[in-house]
């Protein structure tokens, strides 16, 4: 019994100690991007992405690749699941109904769009997914926890990858245009931050971007956002169930493999971190400690998939993904737009 105990412990420690290179890279290059983010401000999942692409050639070492997958894969789910402690119901209840019907619709319907334009320009239908629910949810953290459930193919990280950079640098362009584009349209404060929360990709440019127009816009925009992450989770299950479906019907299921779970564990665990935000069960300062936690957790992740990504790989996907993700942007602000100028005309 004693024995083995030992050979069990003696395994633990070697299956860390094979990571620890790898992952200690991870995180100096998340440090690395963060230290850039907050002094330049350049988007930290831009940077982080970047500055591992620079040290790829880790990636193809004996010592430092067991790490980076590791980083890449579990660390990265681990941070999607604590990105639940982000939201509480109460937020939901606070913006009553027609802001949450809103942003229901044009979700889907971007992640439709996207899903559409992916098939006629000769890409996966998996791709139009992951690129509109970039686009529609969250930025590069919606497209990283949607790559995670989705099915493996040899293009996957490549695919996440492209998104992540399209996804970032659009972000920031809306996040520097979309404050001039609602005070040139006379949008009132409430009305800017709906738009604002409602269109930019990324948390910390929504952010930006409202509060810049004025606090009321800043604290609108935050809480549309913050309500756009939430359908992170339906998004997950989906295709998680599709990615299973799938599955099955090309008989992998039978072919004694182990079957995916319909709902991914950290799906599951983001969930459950919602409920236990949203019931108080967890005090004020550990919240803190856990949303810190998960931002670190996805920036590290970035930083792996940069090193185990090549930059002519990036080149060579040409023009398309990025009409693409152009297209879905256009499509989300024109969308938001319309129902902000058609709830205005109902209200007068």
């Amino acid at each position: 019994m004693l024995a083995a105990y030992e050979l069990k412990v003696s395994r633990s420690f070697a299956w860390i100690v094979a990571r620890m290179p790898g992952a200690s890279i991870s995180v100096i290059v998340a440090v690395a991007a963060m230290f850039m983010s907050e002094h330049y401000g350049a988007p930290v999942m831009l940077m982080a992405l970047l500055l591992g692409m620079a040290l790829n050639f880790l990636s193809q070492d004996g010592t430092c690749q067991a790490g980076v997958d590791f980083v890449a894969r579990q660390l990265l789910r681990f941070g999607v699941g604590l990105l639940g402690l982000r939201i509480t119901l109460d937020q939901f209840t606070a913006l009553g109904w027609q802001p949450v019907l809103m942003v229901v619709v044009t979700v889907a319907l971007t992640i439709g769009i996207g899903v559409v334009l992916a098939r006629a320009m000769g890409f996966r239908a998996s791709f139009g997914v992951l690129t509109g629910g970039a686009v529609a949810i969250c930025g590069a953290s919606a497209a990283l926890a949607i790559s995670a459930a989705q099915p493996g193919h040899p293009l996957k990280e490549k695919a996440a990858l492209f998104t992540v950079i399209g996804v970032s640098a659009l972000s920031t362009l809306a996040m520097m245009l979309y404050p001039l584009i609602t005070n040139s349209l006379h949008m009132t404060d409430e009305q800017a931050g709906i738009f604002i929360g409602g269109t930019i990709h990324d948390v910390a440019q929504v952010v930006g971007a409202g509060y810049s127009i004025s606090d009321e816009a800043g604290d609108t925009a935050t809480l549309i956002k913050l309500l756009r992450v939430s359908l992170l989770l339906p998004i997950i299950a989906i295709v998680a169930w599709v990615s299973s479906r799938q599955a099955a019907s090309q008989g992998e299921a039978n072919s004694g493999e182990k079957r995916a779970p319909l709902l991914p564990g950290f799906a599951v665990a983001f969930a459950v971190f919602v409920v236990v935000n949203s019931a108080g069960w967890v005090p004020d300062d550990l919240v803190k400690i856990g949303q810190s936690a998960s931002q670190w957790c996805l920036i590290a992740a970035m930083a792996a998939i940069g090193m185990k990504t090549h930059l002519k790989e990036v080149l060579a996907v040409g023009w398309k993904p990025v009409a693409l993700m152009l297209i879905e942007t256009v499509a989300l602000a024109l969308m938001v737009y319309v129902i902000l100028q058609t709830l205005a005309a109902r209200s007068i």
